[in-house]
């Protein structure tokens, strides 16, 4: 048996509750995604891995609402989003086309403690962190690697990224240089398109080349998994095979926004 994942609670201090941010920065952040930055006054700071929801409301009443995971962590009045556009969404294609700098958006949150991360001085928990990514989820993995990187944090990081081509990898420069650093590796696994010199031809995740990429179980890693319904499914079932212990897997899933 795994030994058990020293966790602590989410902050109660922090207050959840309907906030409104201004848009100070929205840029590009793939072909269909699109990075956000708010100014959020009453903020009340949030943890790595925690999300919030955005709600819009229509001139004529009607509302919309979805969840999104944040990028950014700890105290301060900055909020950060990336949000991918899918064609039938009622909210993230008015967020990736639609809303421009000094808009203001409606936030509820801080959102979520299951899915945390904490640095090792606050859980006591030595085991290496191994994350795994599809596409989009990796936006809250930015916000562990982040305040891994500035409480200088000893736990050994893995991330395992996949998507389907170089264009569509998030926050690319920024992981390449958490990756130059310590204590943070990165692997892609690219589906459709790999890079012109990439050691690994295009292709799905397979059973075999996760456990090549990932901690290995016999190390006991705290492993954080988020992407679609169906790619969270498949890869966690692979890890109990490959000896993962079912509670040291903590998952997140993302569905049509």
């Amino acid at each position: 048996m795994s030994e058990p994942s020293l966790v602590k609670p989410v902050d109660t201090t922090r207050r959840t509750a309907w906030y409104t941010g201004t848009v100070v920065e929205a840029r590009p952040e793939t072909g269909s995604a699109r990075r956000l930055v708010l100014e959020v006054p009453d903020w009340p700071g949030n943890d790595a891995g925690q999300h919030l929801d955005v709600r819009l409301t229509a001139p004529d009443g009607y509302q919309a609402q979805r969840s999104y995971s944040i990028a950014s962590a700890g105290s301060g009045s900055r909020v950060e989003l990336a949000v991918d556009e899918l064609p039938d969404g009622e909210v993230s294609p008015f967020l990736v086309e639609v809303v421009s700098v000094g808009d203001k958006l409606e936030l509820h949150g801080p959102l979520g403690g299951y899915f945390v991360w904490m640095p090792q001085s606050v859980t006591h928990d030595p085991r290496p962190v191994q994350l795994i990514a599809g596409g989009s989820g990796v936006v809250p993995f930015l916000a562990m690697v982040r305040a891994h990187a500035d409480a200088g944090d000893p736990t050994p990081f893995r991330l395992l990224y996949a998507v389907r081509r170089p264009d569509d990898v998030f926050y690319r420069q920024e992981l390449i240089q958490l990756a130059a650093g310590d204590g943070l590796q990165v692997d892609y696994v690219y589906s459709r398109t790999a890079p012109h010199d990439w050691p690994v031809p295009a292709g799905r995740v397979t059973k075999e080349a996760l456990a090549g990429f990932v901690i290995p179980a016999s190390e006991k890693p705290r492993v954080h998994l988020c992407g679609s319904t169906g790619f969270v499914e498949l890869i966690a079932g692979w890890l109990i095979e490959l000896g993962h212990a079912a509670g040291d897997i903590r998952t997140e899933r993302f569905g049509g926004t």
